[in-house]
Formats: structure tokens, C-alpha cells, sequence
């Protein structure tokens, strides 16, 4: 019998967490379709791009169906695409509000919803949602992001009681302050309005952690490929804390 490599579906897989994630699946012997507007930062060996605005229903549920059409099977999900929004309430307008949703939460509601039907004929499957520590916890000025993330949250719980009968997974990883691409344009942006040092502003946000230092996007990546594969088959509807001990405090 010919071996048949898994295949794992990756939103926002570009760069950062989602690159970090995509690189990882792949070297792992997963066929990994990347959906998300603009191709690899680099090349991902067994990756293949597929341009897709999360924001719209319709093009995830396209781009959904054209892996199925090639692959025949979806192993395994992460839905990682997502935008920060910095603000309190009262500086957050609706449209901020409903960008941050559109993306971030309705994002991965498509990706899920859009991957169902055929991880259900399979009878087994993984999602790995990307949430946050904010998925747990509250942080300052920082309201849609936090809004949307203990969200994904309760996605992930009710998702994953609906369809445990079919042997559905559904999982979420969730990242303290990791060093990416994401990251570092929050602090540019933190650093133009307040005219703060930069560097001053990493080491400080490095401090804030119990461990003394930022996460890198390829440990997020270790724990999304424990929760995607066998070794993880009796872990469902949790919440995987990965952020050098913030949310234990």
C-alpha cells in the first residue's frame, strides 16, 4: 500500500507563527495549503499558496474546496490568520471592531465550517485554533484583539463537543508575546506615537515574562504539531497555554 502524506490546511501561513507552523507541518511529512493574501516568505517544501482573504466566507470556503478537490483529505487544521487592533473601548470605532472580527473570529469560523463535511466523511480530524494568552486573561488597551481571541476560545470548546462522535479534534494553541513580524510592527507602532527606544520597549515587554525572554514562533509550532497529530488523540476542547508563564501569575 502507497503511503499518502497527511495534509494540513494553514490561514495566515505566510510568515510569523503561521510560517513557522507551515515550515514545521511540512518537514514533518504534511502536504500544507497556505491560505492567505500574499505567498511564503520563503519556500515551504510540500506548501503550496493558495491567495485568500479569511474575511471572506466565500473565498475560504473556495479555496477549502480546491484543497479537497486536490488532496481528496484534510487532516488536520490551524487556523492561525489574525490582526491586532491596539485600543480601550472608547478608542475602538465599529469599524475597528468589525475588521478585527471579520478576520480573526470569522476567519476561523469559515476555516472550521469549510473543513467539517469532509473530516466528518473521514470520520477524524484536528483544529488548532491560534487563540492568545488574552484568550484567558485581560490586558490593557487592548480591547477587539481581546474581544476576538476569548472568542476563538469558545469556538474551539463548542466545536469540539459537537463533533468529538466523529473523532474531530478541536484544540487551541495559546501564545504569551512572541517574537514576530506581528510584534514588532505593534512596538514600531507603540515606538512612532510615544517616541520610546525601541530596544528599551523589547527588553521590557522580554521582562514581563516570567522566563525572562519572548517566545519564538517555532515553539508555538512544536505544541500545533503535538495537537495535530496521534500523540495528542485524547486532547479536545483545551486551551494550550504557551507564553513563558504571564497567565500564571
Amino acid at each position: 500500500m502507497s503511503y499518502v502524506s497527511p495534509v494540513c490546511v494553514v490561514t495566515g501561513g505566510s510568515q510569523g507563527i503561521g510560517l513557522a507552523v507551515s515550515e514545521k507541518m511540512s518537514a514533518n511529512g504534511y502536504r500544507v495549503f497556505n491560505l492567505d493574501l500574499e505567498d511564503f516568505a520563503r519556500p515551504v517544501e510540500h506548501g503550496q499558496w493558495l491567495q485568500c482573504d479569511v474575511a471572506d466566507t466565500e473565498q475560504v470556503r473556495q479555496c477549502i474546496s480546491r484543497v479537497v478537490e486536490q488532496a481528496s483529505r484534510i487532516d488536520a487544521l490551524v487556523s492561525n490568520a489574525g490582526i491586532h487592533f491596539s485600543g480601550t473601548i472608547e478608542q475602538t470605532s465599529e469599524a475597528e471592531l468589525d475588521r478585527v472580527f471579520a478576520i480573526n473570529v470569522k476567519g476561523a469560523y469559515a476555516a472550521i465550517q469549510s473543513v467539517l463535511p469532509v473530516m466528518k466523511s473521514q470520520r477524524e480530524g484536528a483544529i488548532v485554533v491560534m487563540g492568545s494568552d488574552q484568550s484567558l486573561v485581560g490586558k490593557p488597551g487592548s480591547f477587539a484583539y481581546n474581544l476576538s481571541k476569548a472568542a476563538l476560545a469558545s469556538m474551539v470548546k463548542t466545536t469540539a463537543l459537537d463533533y468529538a462522535e466523529y473523532r474531530i479534534r478541536a484544540n487551541a494553541v495559546c501564545p504569551g508575546t512572541i517574537e514576530t513580524p506581528l510584534f514588532h510592527n505593534a512596538i514600531n507602532r507603540y515606538v512612532e506615537k510615544s517616541g520610546a527606544n525601541k530596544d528599551d520597549v523589547v527588553a521590557d515587554e522580554a521582562s514581563q515574562q516570567p522566563l525572562g525572554r519572548l517566545g519564538q514562533p517555532e515553539e508555538v509550532a512544536e505544541l500545533v504539531l503535538f495537537l495535530a497529530g496521534g500523540k495528542s488523540a485524547f486532547i479536545t476542547g483545551s486551551l494550550q497555554v504557551i507564553d513563558g508563564g504571564y497567565t500564571a501569575r
